[in-house]
């Protein structure tokens, strides 16, 4: 049975922005045992609040921005990571096996859609147009967020032809790797992971959907969106335990489909719950609903995000493991806070309650409200937006670092959160 959090029983808590208050029966420890999840969220009220200005932490992001900026003049390399103790960016070569070469261009494109100042738009075409080359990538899955993230934003805010016409063709190039037989998009390559030995999907995975999605409503053509919508559901059959918690990575038979394996590579174990897979089940899922309106996949999404809350600490920011949550000396994740607030605030943009409403945008109030604060902030420590971010703890790697992907998620938040107060 999930559990929510202590906190949630006795929080009152204006300061992080969020507003939990227990009915009498929270009070009686043999009711609170008992409970079901679903008992305990109708004694909950939810009051949805940043703690900070919006437009200001734009204006800060901004601020960052230039810096790194003015830093990043090789447009063949891309920001990655910031070490701990260090100031800039760590900027390796682009390359068609390196899955993040998107994530700081699309930062770019979204300071120019914040701003509408032509300088953000001119910085951003710098980074994106080096990348067109990947169009063709059928190394692995990872196009959607290398073409996406940079030329996706690229034809949102132009309107060109030949940037549509990059993304259909990136698309084509992902939808190579799907195995009708698995009914999932390969992730990996087995050469570059060879204890595995053949057809790998990752949860990772369910973000490069979005580019199908998109290719299918631009092209009119099914096939893009028909894969999606099975990988989708594929995954939802054999990535999750019966608590909605996911495996970071499901080996299948390629000839059956039938499942070999079940394992987590960079959580803390193949049963741990690692804090960035759960977090794109969280956004993926949500992305999925809204893409295909079919109410299986809204049901999905709430499981998931209910089990992503329940396994948040204090300040609301995960340990790079939620098994491992409380532990002394385990690093945080701050990339999978990003990546959970994007998503929980688009599902409470799709939930069709008022409470589910408050509850997840609440949620997602209280994970920025940290991110923002002087414990998650980079500002006057480096050029990134964010700190405390982990990527591959298990392989030795981005451990307690500032992560291009951290930032580029916590931007679109923001930028979420701004829409939905408009909005209101």
């Amino acid at each position: 049975m999930l559990q929510i959090p202590n906190r949630f029983l006795s929080l009152l808590a204006v300061g992080m922005g969020l507003i939990l208050i227990p009915s009498c029966d929270f009070m009686d420890k043999s009711a609170k045992t008992n409970q079901s999840v679903a008992e305990k969220k109708e004694n909950l009220i939810f009051q949805e609040s940043l703690g900070f200005n919006l437009e200001e932490q734009f204006q800060f992001c901004e601020e960052q921005l230039k810096k790194s900026a003015a830093g990043h003049t090789d447009y063949n390399t891309h920001p990655r990571l910031i070490e701990s103790g260090d100031t800039h960016w760590e900027m390796p070569k682009n390359d068609v096996l390196v899955w993040t070469v998107g994530f700081y261009p699309g930062i770019l494109w979204q300071m120019y859609d914040i701003t509408h100042k032509e300088y953000w738009k001119e910085e951003a075409l710098k980074r994106t147009l080096p990348l067109e080359p990947y169009k063709y990538n059928k190394e692995h899955h990872d196009i959607g967020f290398m073409m996406y993230c940079s030329y996706g934003q690229a034809y949102r805010l132009t309107g060109k032809k030949e940037y549509r016409d990059v993304l259909i063709q990136s698309a084509k190039s992902l939808i190579t790797r799907f195995n009708p037989k698995v009914g999932t998009i390969k992730s990996w390559s087995n050469e570059l992971h060879p204890q595995w030995k053949e057809h790998i999907t990752i949860i990772d995975n369910m973000l490069n959907l979005e580019l199908l999605f998109w290719a299918s409503k631009e092209t009119g053509d099914p096939v893009y969106r028909d894969i999606a919508v099975k990988h989708a559901e594929t995954t939802m059959a054999n990535h999750f335990r019966d608590d909605f918690s996911c495996y970071h990575v499901v080996e299948y038979d390629e000839n059956t489909g039938a499942v070999r394996n079940k394992n987590t590579s960079q959580g803390y174990a193949d049963e741990s719950v690692w804090a960035r897979g759960q977090a794109w089940a969280v956004y993926g899922y949500s992305m999925v609903y809204r893409e295909t309106g079919d109410p299986k996949f809204l049901d999905f999404a709430k499981k998931v995000s209910e089990r992503y809350i329940a396994g948040l600490p204090e300040d609301y920011i995960p340990y790079w493991d939620f098994s491992l949550t409380g532990k002394k000396g385990e690093s945080r994740d701050a990339s999978a806070a990003a990546i959970a607030a994007s998503g929980l605030i688009e599902l409470s943009s799709l939930v069709k309650t008022t409470e589910l409403q408050k509850r997840y945008r609440a949620a997602a109030d209280a994970i920025l409200n940290s991110l923002a604060s002087p414990a998650y902030s980079a500002k006057n420590v480096n050029d990134a937006f964010l700190l405390h971010s982990t990527g591959a703890k298990p392989q030795g790697n981005e451990i307690d670092v500032a992560l291009i992907y951290a930032d580029y998620y916590y931007l679109e938040a923001l930028r979420r959160r701004k829409s939905l107060s408009e909005k209101s």
